[in-house]
This record gives C-alpha cells, structure tokens and sequence, in this order.
C-alpha cells in the first residue's frame, strides 16, 4: 500500500482444506477481520499444486492494475463527491460545518485524490475514510474478484 501498488489477497493450498458450502466465505470473513485495513482488496483462493483457479490469478492481476491505473475526470469525481456529501453530511466543529469545496485526482498508482476544503482542522479522518470508500465503491476500486459493487463510468 506505502508504495502505490494493487493488492490481491492470494490464499494458496486450498486443495488441502476441508470444505463445504460456507468455507469460502467463513475464510474471506476471517481474512477481512484481520486485514480491515484492506478490505477493498480482492481475495482469491488457489491451489499452486492442482492448478487451481491459478489462470485466474493473471487476470485478476491485471484487472487490479487497470483499477491502480484508473484516472478519473474532475467533473465526475465533484458529482460523487457531492452525492457521499448528501448522504451523510461533512462535520462541524464549534458551530463551523466542513465545506468541500471540490476534489480533484493527483496522480495514478494509486489513484491519489486531492480534497480541498474550507477548514482541513474540522476534516476528521473518520469522514475522510467514509469519502475514500464512496469513491472505491463509485469507480470500482474495491474488491474487484467479487464483482458485488456499482461501478460509475470514468
């Protein structure tokens, strides 16, 4: 993550564990739970010995790099940003509300965005993270091997 690169969660000799209907996701679960800091991050479960969904790995790779990669207008990301602001309103501090006044993107791998806003002291890291999961959900940048997300049109 420190140095702007995808990342996929490989889970490897699946081939060796005892399975049933809910493993998978009773892993994926178990994984998040412990790396909640990357839960936008696709997991993929593969057995290197048997082969198993290996070629699949390859173009999960790439899709993750085409997302590290992905560029966004200005326009567009100003209209997601003021529906998460609808959504759940910025905070105040002392009767003074956080305006975002607009968000543009810095650079790619990984996609850097920069928001400018009226008073950064009252731009609280919890608000901040609600606006970085809006804009992965948005785009697609979240857990791209599942496919359970809207993806907005850059």
């Amino acid at each position: 993550m420190k140095h702007g690169k995808g990342i996929i969660i490989v889970v490897n000799k699946w081939d060796e564990i005892e399975k049933d209907d809910h493993t998978m996701e009773s892993f994926k679960k178990e994984i998040y739970n412990k790396l909640a800091y990357i839960t936008y991050a696709p997991i993929i479960f593969i057995s290197a010995k048997t082969g198993q969904r290996v070629n699949k790995l390859f173009s999960m790779i790439n899709e993750v790099y085409g997302e590290n990669s992905k560029r966004v207008s200005t326009g567009v990301l100003n209209q997601v940003i003021n529906e998460a602001i609808a959504i759940v309103q910025p905070p105040t501090d002392k009767g003074k509300r956080l305006k975002i006044l607009y968000v543009t993107q810095a650079s790619t791998k990984p996609p850097t965005f920069v928001i400018f806003v009226n008073n950064k002291d009252i731009f609280h890291f919890s608000y901040e993270r609600y606006l970085v999961n809006h804009i992965r959900k948005e785009f697609g940048m979240v857990r791209n091997a599942n496919k359970n997300y809207s993806k907005r049109k850059t």
